[in-house]
């Protein structure tokens, strides 16, 4: 079971900040785009060759930050749960827009999986059923932040670095990649498979 109930947590906050980084719960388009900055910064070089499945995509802001700095995949697909956000992604970004619940539908196949918060609200066992299935469904890697460290909160799902690192085991991961350098409480991380 959430934590919260995702849907009332994302519709309450479109409704009252709209299409802005608030609205998808983001506490500034700062501290999005510092996330951003960091996954731009894990991923190859070149974007070109790479196609790209942004789970929980919200309004395709990765999508057009992405394109402002010149790293646009060769295929950008997003992916969300909730209809508001696949409307106003669909919109926004004119890329293939999915609408699934990524801890159990069946997700398109990318060379990346990136997820940038969208984990932050859901408990432990959701978190594991949605990295399993982003993993499952890349072919090169999944690359993801979340809130970092062992803080309890009824809201926001907090991970250690031994609680990535089993998953990771239990994935069969090839190589985990960290980086816990930018944001208090907030770390990236790369799930890399064999190649």
């Amino acid at each position: 079971m959430a934590k919260i109930d995702n849907k009332t947590f994302y519709s309450s906050a479109i409704e009252m900040y709209g299409i802005t980084a608030k609205g998808v719960n983001w506490h500034s388009k700062e501290s999005q785009n510092l996330r951003f900055k960091i996954i731009l910064e894990m991923l190859p070089e070149v974007m070109s060759d790479f196609s790209v499945a942004d789970a929980g995509c919200g309004f395709g802001d990765l999508y057009h930050y992405m394109l402002k700095k010149k790293k646009t995949p060769k295929e950008y697909i997003g992916i969300d749960a909730l209809v508001d956000m696949y409307s106003i992604a669909s919109e926004r970004t004119g890329c293939e827009i999915v609408v699934a619940d990524i801890c159990k539908d069946k997700l398109p196949s990318a060379d990346f999986y990136i997820c940038s918060g969208a984990m932050n609200v859901l408990d432990e066992f959701e978190t594991h059923l949605f990295i399993r299935n982003c993993f499952n469904s890349c072919n090169v890697g999944f690359l993801f932040n979340v809130l970092y460290g062992d803080k309890k909160s009824q809201t926001y799902n907090y991970l250690t670095r031994a609680k990535i690192e089993k998953i990771a085991v239990d994935l069969g991961v090839a190589e985990v990649i960290f980086r816990d350098d930018y944001m208090q409480d907030d770390v990236s991380v790369m799930f890399k498979k064999s190649l």
